[in-house]
């Protein structure tokens, strides 16, 4: 007895260790079928062996279907004694047109599978209610201007469980886009059925004319479906990869209009504020006044808001400083912000008017050009303590005929500064002629400003290179450089600026050569450096 139950014990270990029979049996079929033009299906082709991954060959599928990822598993079986081994492959496939379409046979190591005929539908012939996944898509506008922000909205409707997934932006040329804010998750019932509804918002802004066509938002993941095997009772949660593309759209992109004069700027609603004294402030010479101004634009990117230039009297001196930009989201609309602060500092008592400021821009619904304005303001500036203590003084001079000791007082110091020219002419004679500049002439260049160019550039951050260049150019030169300033210096410097707004405002990336970038900017300091070295060297004495 015990030498038969060793007997069995031993023939079952043979059994399950035991190579595999030959491949025998090669299955293959769709999880759907009819299938929806533009959706996708899950081809499973099934051996009875245990093989490799590379045995199947998916290439004829490649003439009518987009061929996605492809997933293998394996499995045994032992019933009976019998072992039984199998692999499972899984495909992805998106039809390329409407009709009838052949998924033809597979055949591995001279066993074949049989062809399957799918019939590619059209959408509209199927209510999407019906469907367990599918993506809608709109457009603010189906016209628009260059540089016109428009707003793409994608919604994903999901009546499955969701493993993992990836929702891709929308494919197109000649147009910058950009996410706006966060994804909205939330659940809606369609005719009964529902649905986990995935929604994101694009910001879309063509750069030329014509025709601009938007490929629609995709959807690729893996869902869990309800799944039977073998003919079993039992059904099981069996994980299915799948996805989907919102339709495509065409958008007619208008040129600027001819009659538009000023800076090209176009949205649905221009607005400009600032911050002033309600009532009337009255200030003394020498005494900053500060001005702030904000410029609001719906529906517009924040670099095309043009930098407020402010006109005033001679005898007010305006000192502004860099203009601040940001965009954010309000009532599912971009709202972009310019504000720039302004200080004011009068040398002169008097009444002075700072004149009305406008900004131009483009109604796209009326069709017409507007204005966003400030009304003009008044100033009124006193004399300050300065001022007052100079009165008397010159109100005794003109009645008094005695000059006092005030003419002794002025020849001291007319000797004094004669000696003091003549000790520093001699000093000055007493250098070499071949004397050469000092070192650390460099001292008054804008150092951390270079280093903060420099440091941008070696992170190859596009954002950060920008604020660094306009900060630097704006040290160069002593008054406010914006990125179209820095364009002017060169032909290739104005490229690599245009290439640096694409790389930051928008997903796609931009091959960008950040030091020669830098090389270009330094060189530009180094210019403007010799410059003012010329221009003082006459003013030194010859030896």
């Amino acid at each position: 007895m015990v030498i038969r139950h060793i007997l069995v014990l031993f023939i079952l270990v043979i059994t399950a260790t035991a190579p595999a029979y030959a491949i025998t049996s090669l299955q293959a079929s769709v999880d759907r079928n009819p299938v929806i033009e533009g959706e996708s299906l899950v081809l499973t082709v099934v051996a009875d062996d245990d093989l490799n991954s590379g045995e199947l060959n998916t290439s004829a599928l490649l003439k009518d279907f987009i061929v996605g990822r492809t997933s293998i598993s394996r499995s045994k079986q032992i019933m009976n004694f019998d072992a039984r081994n199998e692999t499972r492959w899984q495909v992805l496939l998106s039809p390329k047109s409407r009709g009838n379409v052949t998924i033809p046979a597979f055949q591995i190591k001279g066993v074949s599978s049989d062809p399957i005929t799918l019939s590619v539908v059209d959408r509209s012939s199927q209510p999407q209610q019906k469907q367990d996944i599918f993506m809608r898509a709109s457009l603010s506008s189906e016209e628009a201007y260059v540089g016109q922000m428009l707003t793409y909205r994608v919604k994903l409707f999901l009546a499955l469980e969701l493993q993992r997934g990836v929702l891709s932006a929308p494919v197109l040329q000649g147009a910058q886009i950009k996410q706006l804010g966060e994804d909205k998750d939330s659940n809606e019932i369609i005719n009964g059925k529902r649905y986990r509804v995935i929604e994101r918002a694009y910001a879309i802004v063509a750069d030329q004319p014509g025709e601009l066509t938007i490929n629609g938002a995709s959807f690729s993941g893996d869902v869990l479906v309800q799944a039977k095997r073998n003919g079993g009772m039992f059904s099981f949660n069996e994980s299915r990869p799948t996805q989907t593309q919102a339709p495509k759209s065409v958008v007619l992109i208008n040129p600027e209009p001819v009659e538009y004069q000023g800076q090209w700027l176009v949205s649905d609603l221009v607005v400009l504020k600032e911050d002033w004294p309600e009532s009337p402030v009255e200030y003394k010479v020498g005494d900053p006044i500060t001005r702030t101004l904000t410029l609001l634009a719906s529906n517009a990117d924040e670099t095309s808001l043009p930098e407020l230039q402010l006109s005033m009297p001679s005898a007010l001196k305006s000192y502004p400083e860099k203009p601040q930009r940001k965009s954010f989201v309000r009532d599912k609309q971009m709202v972009s912000q310019l504000t720039q602060t302004t200080a004011i500092v009068a040398t002169k008592a008097g009444t002075y008017t700072l004149p009305e400021i406008k900004v131009p821009w483009w109604n796209p619904h009326l069709k017409q050009q507007q204005y966003a304005t400030l009304p003009a303001r008044t100033i009124v500036v006193t004399g300050g303590a300065t001022e007052i203590a100079i009165a008397p003084a010159a109100t005794n001079t003109a009645t008094n005929t005695d000059a006092g000791y005030w003419p002794w007082v002025s020849a001291i110091f007319a000797f004094l500064w004669l000696v003091t020219l003549v000790l520093w002419l001699n000093a000055r004679k007493q250098q070499p002629q071949n004397s050469q500049p000092l070192e650390n002439d460099d001292v008054t260049l804008p150092v951390n400003s270079r280093k903060i160019l420099e440091s941008s550039c070696a992170a190859k951050d596009p954002t950060a290179v920008i604020n660094a260049l306009s900060a630097y150019f704006t040290d160069i030169y002593a008054k406010p450089m914006n990125l179209q300033d820095i364009g002017k210096q060169s032909t290739e410097l104005s490229s690599m600026v245009i290439a640096l707004q694409q790389s930051a405002y928008s997903k796609q990336s931009t091959n960008i050569d950040y030091q020669r970038l830098l090389k270009l900017a330094l060189s530009t300091k180094a210019a403007n450096k010799q410059q003012g070295t010329s221009a003082l060297s006459p003013l030194n004495p010859k030896s």
